[in-house]
């Protein structure tokens, strides 16, 4: 058995003894030393703070909470608190103590069920649990802090003293500006990153430092703006890809310590890129060590399962009616953007959050007050959130994955709205897939999934996503969805991203589709990489880095996404061919876009023209470059005085087979 396996085996073994250790009696030489201790420090949180946090509003909670080293009347140590109001009694255990729950007792402030305790002599670096006694007598399994701000390396599972050093960050410039880089106007690619298995490390630096330097160099070298990363959050267990975390405060230690998580973000504002990073806030896992049952009672879940536990994945469901959890849920999210300098977080799994009977059959949810399936308390919480990180985090966006029509995601709450920034369009998803997947000849049958997408295009404010979801589980990766001989499943590929480029909407890619990797992604390997020697591989890379650039370079791309004005139906009717044509149009731009989405080169494609004279063929994903058969029009080609599609003049074109065209006319 190797030493993570001893790891897991001792700490099992650990958590079982003290699970079930039960606390003598205090005595009175004890009773005496807490009074003395008590006397010699006094009360450790100060009225505003017990204020804030009996009123459910303490913006900066990890600062309050959790472990402190600090000095205390000229006496060196850590103050300890913790949130648990129906504990009988609360004790920190750690290696300073040799997990002993009799040592360090915790006094409780009763006002905000708070219990806290300083502990001489005990710095950064040292781990720590709690230890707590429920209202019924019962020792509970010893308990991480919930508000930690570094943990042990998992599959171990205490908290650890963080350090109080402020990280020296060098990037004003970028957060002075970063409002308006991620203002709806302004181009957005975003390349989804699942830091564990992007590419392998050689351990001589954390991973945060020595891969994310090399990831920051590619997606900057690929023209991506910014990088989503799949949680970092510490989860106790890997295969969840971060999505079951219960270190809402702590980056993960698998990558580094969260100095390093610091000068990862800091490098990629320097480097021009934002960072986003997925965030969970609809569940989490029922781990002992973890928040299930965190004071013998169901304080951060609801009691009664069919409100309090999730079916699907078997995890516990936050009680978005208690205030001292949505403020620890808020507090959460502010840590990101205020203390780590993040652009922006991507709420998972809203739509869960926003329906009572989410995945749940009749008799297994109830209604709310009006007798409805609308979770009121979940949407309060999402107000609430969405308008504290815009008060407080100017610049930083909110981004919602919302899979229902459910209405106003993106709308003001002022008007209504839940208050995201963006919201992932999972309908469009779906469908442009959908379509893909089908053989050419039946394409003409499903002509409709293509279109549709633009009746509700500027509902909301969306994002495009070709996320981790769609790549694993058996669904094939991106190039595996695509039908036909080899060489036809690159040019679909390149078809579609060409599609979905020049489509209205932000654009997300999960690490691995611009190679156009040919297996599904999995976590416990690593991307490709080899791949991209072969010619139709790279062909796939280049055309998305060419695409980030053109994307990037014309306003009409991207200025009017928010606008319907800003896109029409050139040919959205031509089933039979399978032929796509629209407009993209902003400040008196206009981009020309041609899909032929069967292998059957067509000569002579009249299509009309809303500027006469030249137009140039900025990109052709059929090119040799691509991997294609360099079929196409020499670059440019010249409309004719014939009318078509309500135009007074046209142009003739050679449409390539399964690709894409794009073209601006010559100013």
């Amino acid at each position: 058995m190797g030493p993570t396996g001893c790891l897991f085996r001792w700490t099992a073994w650990r958590e079982s003894r003290t699970a079930c250790r039960i606390p003598a009696p205090p005595t009175r030489e004890r009773h005496m030393a807490d009074e003395r201790i008590a006397e010699d420090f006094g009360p450790l949180l100060g009225e505003l703070d017990i204020h804030l946090l009996a009123e459910g509003r303490h913006e900066h909670l990890a600062d309050c909470l959790g472990a402190h080293p600090c000095s205390i009347k000229g006496v060196a140590g850590t103050r300890f608190a913790v949130w648990a109001p129906n504990a009988r009694s609360v004790s920190v255990v750690g290696d300073f103590n040799a997990w002993n729950g009799q040592l360090h007792r915790m006094r409780l402030r009763p006002e905000c069920g708070v219990w806290e305790t300083f502990v001489p002599d005990v710095g950064e670096g040292a781990l720590y649990k709690f230890e707590i006694i429920g209202r019924d007598g019962q020792m509970l399994p010893q308990k991480a802090d919930p508000v930690a701000r570094r943990t042990e390396l998992p599959p171990a599972t205490a908290s650890v003293v963080a350090s109080t050093a402020a990280f020296e960050w060098s990037d004003e410039e970028w957060l002075a500006r970063r409002g308006r880089l991620q203002a709806p106007d302004a181009p957005m690619s975003i390349y989804e990153v699942h830091m564990g298995s992007w590419r392998p490390a050689t351990g001589d630096e954390p991973v945060w430092r020595e891969c994310g330097s090399s990831l920051i160099d590619y997606a900057r070298s690929m023209g991506f703006t910014h990088i989503e990363l799949l949680p970092v959050m510490e989860h106790p267990f890997g295969g969840s890809w971060g999505y079951q975390p219960l270190g809402l405060f702590a980056p993960s230690a698998r990558w580094g310590e969260p100095e390093d998580f610091a000068w990862f973000v800091n490098a990629c504002h320097r480097a021009g890129l934002g960072v986003i990073l997925d965030w969970v806030p609809a569940h989490f896992p029922s781990d002992p060590h973890g928040l299930a049952w965190f004071d013998g009672t169901a304080l951060y879940e609801h009691a009664d399962p069919r409100q309090g536990r999730h079916p699907d994945w078997d995890t516990l469901i936050y009680n978005f009616g208690r205030t001292e959890v949505r403020n620890f849920l808020v507090a959460s999210a502010l840590e990101w953007v205020r203390r780590y300098h993040v652009d922006g977080l991507r709420v998972d799994a809203v739509a869960s959050m926003l329906y009572l009977d989410y995945s749940r059959e009749p008799g297994q949810w109830t209604p709310n007050r009006h007798g409805g399936r609308e979770n009121l308390e979940a949407v309060d919480f999402l107000r609430e959130l969405n308008d504290t990180v815009r008060r407080l985090c100017p610049g930083a966006i909110m981004v919602a994955e919302e899979s229902t029509a459910w209405p106003g995601v993106t709308a003001a709450t002022r008007d209504g709205g839940l208050g995201f920034d963006y919201k992932w369009n999972m309908g469009w998803m779906h469908d442009s897939l959908r379509y893909m997947s089908h053989e050419s000849v039946h394409r003409k049958y499903h002509h409709d999934d293509m279109t549709f997408g633009t009746v509700y295009a500027w509902t909301e404010h969306f994002i495009l996503p070709l996320s981790h979801d769609e790549v694993v589980h058996g669904k094939a990766s991106l190039l595996g969805k695509m039908p036909g001989d080899r060489w036809q499943r690159f040019a679909n590929l390149r078809a579609y991203f060409a599609f979905m480029w020049t489509h209205p909407g932000r654009k997300l890619l999960f690490m691995g589709g611009e190679l156009g990797q040919e297996t599904e992604w999995n976590h416990d390997a690593f991307l490709d990489w080899g791949a991209a020697a072969d010619p139709l591989h790279a062909g796939v890379q280049l055309l998305v880095k060419d695409l980030n650039a053109l994307y990037g370079r014309l306003p009409a791309l991207h200025e009017s996404d928010g606008d319907p004005e800003g896109f029409g139906w050139v040919i959205g009717d031509d089933r039979d061919n399978s032929v796509f044509a629209f407009e993209r149009r902003c400040s008196g731009q206009v981009v020309l876009v041609v899909c032929n989405m069967t292998p059957v080169p067509r000569r002579g494609y009249r299509i009309g023209a809303s500027r006469a004279g030249r137009w140039r063929e900025v990109l052709n994903s059929d090119a040799a470059a691509y991997g294609g058969s360099d079929m196409g029009n020499a670059g440019e080609v010249r409309t004719l005085p014939d009318p078509a599609h309500g135009q007074p003049q046209s142009l003739t074109l050679v449409l390539p087979p399964l690709a894409a065209l794009i073209l601006v006319p010559e100013e």
